[in-house]
């Protein structure tokens, strides 16, 4: 007599208070990089309005980070208040920035090291001390 092969304890599929989970790159249709926009870990987003009561073509997540970022809110601190992957993230982040319903600042790009004037700009900066 054959039995049907047991799952694994650490590959179950349903979670005991959520009901069935979904797979990261089924919230993205299985894309991996965002359709707009770069979004490093620091970079800040912003709802440009109120989040809406249903999205036509938006999933729960995005309405998720869209109420999360009423207020300004770094992509790592939108990724732990979500639990999800970074890159599913920044996936939906650049579905909501191409549809115009959020705002972006990126982080500012290092200081040319390069530029002398940098540096005689903190050396009198230090001297007026």
């Amino acid at each position: 007599m054959s039995y049907p092969p047991q799952e694994p304890e650490n590959e179950r599929w349903l979670d005991e208070s959520a009901g069935p989970l979904v797979r990261p790159y089924v919230m993205t249709s299985g894309r991996l990089q965002p359709v707009r926009g770069e979004f490093d870990l620091i970079t800040l987003v912003e709802a440009t309005g109120p989040a809406p009561a249903v999205g036509i073509g938006l999933g729960p997540e995005h309405l998720a980070i869209l109420r999360l970022c009423q207020t300004m809110m770094s992509v790592a601190e939108i990724t732990a208040h979500l639990d999800l992957p970074t890159g599913t993230v920044r996936v939906l982040l650049g579905d909501l920035l191409d549809r115009g319903l959020v705002t972006v600042q990126e982080p500012q790009p290092e200081i040319d090291m390069q530029d002398l004037r940098m540096y005689q700009a903190v050396i009198d900066g230090l001297r007026a001390l």
